[in-house]
């Protein structure tokens, strides 16, 4: 990409010097102002080619340090440069007309070799545009397609210099002086040319350097990134651009309520419809937590905590008459004092009920959340006692089986882990239920077991 924008940049360089010269000998021994402006438009061309060279050198320079957005900002710098140039040639072409027509007349001599130049800088710029334009769409260069569309305007300001030769011989054959001033028409109409091309250019270049959004680009970006799930809304869509690269920076809302690696996945989704819009661009997505619409109580209440970097469980709500009473778990570091714990509940109970002004009385049970890794004392192996446990089992019919159980001491108390095997089609409340009276039946038989933690599985898992 870089040797492909460079060479039709240099290319440019080398047919802009020739042809600048050219102009500049024919404008000056025929005294033709249309001739003479097309060579100093020419010059403007060498200028815009050197800098459109010196600018896609630099732009394609990878990011560094110093400049983390890329280069890509010395284009749009180069077509602003342009555009300067642009009008100062538009200033001269003016003035040399005025004192043609108010101080003196210069007579002029067209020649043959004066439409030979002229015809021949048809052909070069004709060519030198399309080898441009062709580049500038490939790569996306704001550069090359400010340079080629500054030399498609010379192919028309060069025939109407050619008209206006046309009329100066016509006049000089037929007697008739007036037209001898078509020329000086030609040199304010290859201006005008000019300034249209300038204000062209200066709209894009103003556009870029001031970070401008593309027109439409926003609204199709959120239209896209509102359609992907998980997304409650768009709140800020930010785009600019560096050269050939576009930079967006979103943020969109989620529900509270969702995981961090769920809103990862949502924020790739999100670069993926952006990158439907704007292929290339370099992506950032900031998602921020919003209460959403389909929330119901346990979410909300789970929401208030989460706000705070906690996490309840086994929440339940009753309806007392009419007034909501909420019990819920919320697990702590056990290096807590009870007094600090009591008052973090304290605190997040008033935020809930602040929140949610339904709910009249909350009931939090605090459990210690471990800080350490233990290491069991001994693994039991008591014959007597799983026998005991298994037999507590049987009188469940829904538990199929019980099999992995371990018996561990863990500072001086026991715990028990086993697997149980319940029907597939079994509800996961009623197997919640039938843990809960596992749990404090295999207690009441072994009073010496302290924790007891059931694992679940399906009958069809057992199986295979």
């Amino acid at each position: 990409m870089r040797a492909e924008k460079r060479q039709v940049a240099l290319t440019s360089v080398l047919a802009a010097v020739g042809i600048t010269a050219l102009k500049a000998l024919v404008g000056i021994s025929t005294g033709s102002l249309g001739i003479l402006s097309e060579a100093a438009h020419s010059a403007l061309d060498l200028g815009a080619a050197l800098i459109t060279l010196f600018s896609v050198r630099v732009s394609d320079k990878p990011a560094d340090a110093d400049h983390q957005y890329g280069h890509g900002k010395v284009e749009n710098f180069s077509a602003f440069l342009e555009t300067g140039l642009l009008l100062l040639t538009c200033a001269w072409i003016v003035f040399e007309a005025i004192r043609r027509v108010t101080l003196h007349h210069i007579h002029i001599e067209p020649s043959v070799a004066a439409f030979v130049v002229m015809f021949v800088s048809i052909m070069l710029d004709a060519w030198r545009s399309r080898a441009l334009r062709r580049v500038a769409i490939k790569y996306d260069s704001q550069a090359l397609e400010a340079d080629a569309l500054h030399f498609s305007t010379d192919v028309w300001s060069s025939t109407v210099v050619i008209v206006g030769l046309a009329l100066v011989v016509l006049g000089d054959r037929l007697g008739v002086p007036s037209l001898a001033y078509a020329d000086i028409v030609a040199g304010l109409a290859v201006a005008g040319v000019t300034v249209y091309v300038s204000s062209r250019l200066a709209r894009q270049t103003i556009d870029a350097l001031l970070d401008a959004a593309p027109a439409g680009i926003r609204t199709r970006i959120v239209e896209e990134v509102a359609r992907e799930d998980g997304v409650v809304g768009v709140e800020r869509v930010r785009i600019r651009r560096a050269g050939n690269r576009y930079f967006a920076d979103l943020s969109v809302a989620l529900a509270r309520s969702v995981t961090f690696q769920r809103s990862e996945q949502v924020a790739e989704a999100v670069t993926e419809a952006v990158h439907r819009v704007l292929p290339d661009a370099d992506v950032v997505v900031h998602s921020v937590p919003r209460a959403s619409l389909t929330e119901n109580i346990f979410d909300r209440i789970r929401g208030v905590a989460t706000r705070n970097n906690l996490v309840v469980h086994d929440v339940s709500v009753q309806d007392l008459g009419g007034r909501l009473h909420v019990e819920q778990h919320l697990e702590l570091d056990e290096s807590l004092t009870l007094k600090d714990a009591h008052d973090r509940v304290t605190r997040l109970e008033a935020e809930m009920r602040e929140e949610l002004p339904e709910i009249a009385s909350i009931l939090t049970h605090i459990e210690s959340e471990l800080a350490t890794i233990e290491t069991p004392d001994e693994v039991l192996h008591d014959s007597r006692m799983e026998r005991r446990l298994r037999s507590v089992a049987r009188e469940f019919p829904e538990v199929e089986d019980l099999h992995e159980l371990t018996l561990t001491r863990v500072r001086n108390r026991i715990h028990m882990t086993c697997h149980c095997t319940f029907a597939d089609n079994l509800s996961l409340a009623r197997v919640h239920d039938v843990q809960t009276a596992l749990e404090i039946r295999f207690k009441q038989e072994v009073p010496e077991i302290f924790k007891v933690l059931i694992h679940p599985e399906p009958q069809t898992d057992n199986r295979r």
